[in-house]
C-alpha cells in the first residue's frame, strides 16, 4: 500500500542527503537515547556540542547513573526543562537495576523508561532495533500536512492517530530511514516558518499543497493556549566579590536547580528597600527588567543589586563558580551576563 506516497524516492533522497551527526556514527541505544531527548524543543545544530560534552563525560548508561545530579544539571545547561535530564537519570538506573545495563528492546519497554515518550520511542526502536514503529514529530505531521493538503489540525490527538495509522500503512522495512527521512526534510525543506523550499523537495511532484500553491495554509492548529504571566522581583546580592545563590525547591518549575534570590511580585525600588531592610545593607540599585518565556507561562523579572555589610544565609560564590560550577537555569541568563560584564 505504498502507492500513494512516494516512499522510495524519499529513502533515496535521504540516503544522498543525510546529515553526518555524531550520534549517526552507529546505533548504539544510548547515542540515540540522549540525542533526541536533547533534540526535543532545540535545533540539530545547536545540540551538537551538548552531545558532544555529554558523552565525553557520560559515554556509559552506567556513567549516567553514577553522576550527581548537579554535575548532570551542569552539562545540561543551556538546554532548558531541566526535567529531561532528571529523567534520564531515572531512566539510567532503571536499565541498570532492571534490564542489567542493556537498553531495552521492544517498543513498550522503551515507552515505559521515565522520560521517554511515543515518538521518542519510535525514534529509539525503528533507529537502533528495525522495529516497524513511526516517530512522529511536528516535522512529521508538517509534511504530512502538505504532503495531503489535510486542514485538520494536526494537535489533535484524533487527526495525529488517523495520521498514524496511514503513515503505519505505508511505513517500510525501512522504518528507521524513513522516519529520519521525514524529520529531516520538515526539518530542512518542509520549513515550519516562512516559504518551504519546494525547488528543491524531493518529493514535491506529490505534494497537493504544492500543487494548489497553499503550502502557507498547512497544518492547522487548535489555537493555542494563553500564556499566564506571573511578576518576580530578583536581588543580586553581593558581599565584597561574592554572589549570594539559593537551590530552588525539589518540586516545581525548575526543581532542584540554582537560582538568584527572588520574590513574587514586581516591587519598586521603596518597596524593595523595604524587603531587605536596612540593617545589614549598603546600598540598593535598580538594574533592569526583563521578560523569560516558558512554554505555558511568562516570567517578568525586575532585578535590583544590593550590596551588604557582611553574608547571610545563601550560598556565596564568585563570578568564575556562577558560570563554571553551577546549574543556574536561562531564566536567570539575564543576571548571570551582566554579573560576567560588571
Amino acid at each position: 500500500m505504498q502507492e500513494d506516497f512516494p516512499t522510495k524516492k524519499l529513502l533515496m533522497w535521504y540516503q544522498e542527503n543525510k546529515k553526518e551527526l555524531p550520534w549517526r556514527v552507529d546505533k548504539d541505544p544510548y547515542h540515540v537515547w540522549i540525542s533526541e531527548i536533547m533534540l526535543q524543543q532545540t535545533r540539530i545544530e545547536a545540540v551538537k556540542s551538548y552531545y558532544l560534552r555529554f558523552m565525553e563525560k557520560l559515554p556509559t548508561i552506567e556513567a549516567l547513573t553514577n553522576v550527581p545530579l548537579d554535575e548532570l544539571f551542569k552539562l545540561w545547561e543551556g538546554l532548558g526543562y531541566y526535567h529531561r535530564a532528571k529523567n534520564l537519570k531515572k531512566a539510567a538506573i532503571m536499565i541498570m537495576e532492571k534490564y542489567h545495563g542493556e537498553f531495552p528492546r521492544t517498543y513498550d519497554l522503551i515507552l515505559s523508561l521515565p522520560g521517554i515518550g511515543e515518538y521518542t520511542s519510535g525514534a529509539i526502536g525503528s533507529i537502533c532495533f528495525n522495529l516497524p514503529v513511526l516517530a512522529i514529530d511536528g516535522n512529521v505531521l508538517r509534511v504530512y500536512s502538505r504532503m495531503y493538503f489535510s486542514i485538520e489540525a494536526v494537535d489533535d490527538i484524533k487527526v495525529k492517530r488517523k495520521i498514524e495509522k496511514h503513515l503505519l500503512q505505508i511505513l517500510p522495512k525501512e522504518s528507521g530511514d524513513f522516519n529520519q527521512a521525514l524529520m529531516e526534510l520538515g526539518e530542512n525543506i518542509c520549513l515550519p516558518k516562512g516559504m518551504p523550499r519546494c525547488d528543491i523537495c524531493p518529493i514535491a511532484s506529490f505534494c497537493q499543497a504544492y500543487s494548489l500553491n497553499r503550502m502557507l495554509e498547512v497544518p492547522k492548529k487548535v489555537k493555542k493556549m494563553v500564556k499566564k504571566i506571573e511578576n518576580y522581583t530578583a536581588f543580586i546580592f553581593s558581599y565584597q566579590d561574592l554572589y549570594a545563590i539559593e537551590k530552588r525547591k525539589s518540586e516545581g518549575l525548575l526543581s532542584g536547580l540554582w537560582q538568584f534570590p527572588n520574590v513574587e511580585g514586581n516591587l519598586s525600588l521603596d518597596e524593595a528597600k523595604k524587603y531587605v531592610g536596612i540593617d545589614n545593607v549598603l546600598s540598593v540599585k535598580e538594574l533592569f527588567s526583563y521578560q523569560h518565556v516558558f512554554t505555558h507561562r511568562i516570567w517578568q523579572v525586575q532585578v535590583y543589586f544590593v550590596s551588604l555589610k557582611k553574608k547571610t544565609s545563601f550560598t556565596w560564590v564568585d563570578k568564575s563558580s556562577i558560570k563554571n560550577s553551577y546549574a543556574i537555569p536561562s531564566a536567570f541568563k539575564k543576571i548571570v551576563d551582566w554579573i560576567e560584564k560588571n
